[in-house]
Parts: C-alpha cells; sequence; structure tokens
C-alpha cells in the first residue's frame, strides 16, 4: 500500500507518519521509485503501537527506546521487560552500584528475587522511605496481605501475556502496566468503600435491634 493508504488504514494523519518515519520510530517501506515506498500490515501494527505508546504519556525518546528493545536481541527476556517498563513514569536514575536495603528487606520477606537493576526496585524504595517520612509502618501482616494478593495478580496477568513475538509481549507488558494500574487503584478505593458502607449497614441495623429490645 503506498503511504496515504497507510495513513488511512492506520487513522494516523499523514503528517504525522512521516514524522514518525523521519524520527525512525516507524521503519522505511519497501521503495518502489526514487520518491515512492510500499508498506504493509506490519507498518500499520507499528502505528497502533506508536499510538498506544503515545496515549500511555511516552515522549518520543522513550518510545524510540522501547522500540528498540523490540528489536533487542543482546539482553536476556527478563531484562528486555525490565527496560521498557523503565520507560514508563515515576522516573529514577539508578546508578549501577545502587543498593536499596529496605526494597530488600521487604522482598527477602516475600521470598521474592532481588534484581536492584529492576526498576521496580527503586520505585519500592522510594514508597518505603515516604512511608518512613511520614511516619507510617508496613507491618508484616500487612505486607503479607499485599504480597499474597498482588502476585495473583501478578501471576494471572503472566499468564495472559501473549508469546508470539517479542513486539506483542513488550506492548502487553508496558501498555498493560500503564494502563491497568489506574484499574487496580480505583478497584482497591471502590473495595474501601463497599467495605465501609457494609460495615455502617451492619452497625445501623445493630442499633436498630438494640432500640427494638429496648
Amino acid at each position: 500500500m503506498k503511504i496515504s493508504e497507510l495513513s488511512a488504514r492506520s487513522g494516523v494523519a499523514l503528517p504525522t507518519v512521516k514524522y514518525y518515519l523521519r524520527e525512525g520510530l516507524l521503519m522505511p517501506g519497501e521503495p518502489t521509485s526514487a520518491t515512492g515506498a510500499r508498506y504493509d500490515g506490519d507498518h500499520i501494527r507499528r502505528l497502533g503501537l506508536i499510538r498506544a505508546l503515545s496515549g500511555a504519556g511516552l515522549t518520543i525518546p522513550r518510545i524510540r527506546a522501547v522500540l528498540r528493545l523490540i528489536e533487542a536481541t543482546e539482553y536476556p527476556e527478563f531484562e528486555t521487560f525490565g527496560r521498557a517498563i523503565a520507560q514508563l513514569p515515576p522516573y529514577v536514575d539508578v546508578a549501577p552500584d545502587a543498593e536499596f536495603p529496605r526494597a530488600k528487606k521487604v522482598l527477602e520477606f516475600l521470598g521474592q528475587v532481588y534484581e536492584p537493576r529492576y526498576v521496580a526496585v527503586a520505585h519500592l524504595e522510594q514508597a518505603l522511605i515516604g512511608l518512613e517520612d511520614a511516619g507510617l509502618t508496613l507491618s508484616e501482616t500487612r505486607l503479607r496481605a499485599y504480597g499474597d494478593h498482588i502476585r495473583a495478580i501478578a501471576e494471572a496477568e503472566i499468564e495472559l501475556m501473549p508469546t508470539a513475538s517479542t513486539e506483542e509481549a513488550i506492548r502487553y507488558a508496558v501498555l498493560g502496566t500503564a494502563m491497568y494500574e489506574p484499574v487496580l487503584t480505583a478497584l482497591r478505593r471502590l473495595a474501601h468503600q463497599d467495605l465501609a458502607a457494609a460495615k455502617h449497614s451492619d452497625n445501623a441495623e445493630c442499633g436498630q435491634t438494640l432500640n427494638e429490645e429496648n
């Protein structure tokens, strides 16, 4: 297909398609003349991924980093996904020799792997420091409840991860993290609301029963 048809079928404006080509986000088409090229379904899929990453709030440099990871072969799968997730906010600068004692202690308690190069370890360390600064603690009871239930969510997500290609897997990991985390936060708050409402209803019924007995 010509670039005009690529634009029409992908829903991406022609100037934007040309911009992605110039920036190297979209791979070149097969040359058909000095000024023309042919594009195919791979280009439509790549444009869809670029649009999705942009919609998740990633800047052009970070989108480029994710796309490069799709083509990369020098990293183990674990590190590839970690580097892709690192393109999502919140952003942290992690020194190669950085250590995260609070996060390490938590992960050891949960029996999970501690890999300081994985950006979420730095995120956890910052969150734990924030708790300390606020005068709050993370009890073993709360930590165990969090760890067990979040692991169950993670197991379900990993089970659903596509395995046909690295591109699909990274798309799932990055977009899934960006788009589903707000859903999890909202569901948690709504569960709080529902439990509080049920407790209030139980207390009200108990009070009414006591009044009737009196």
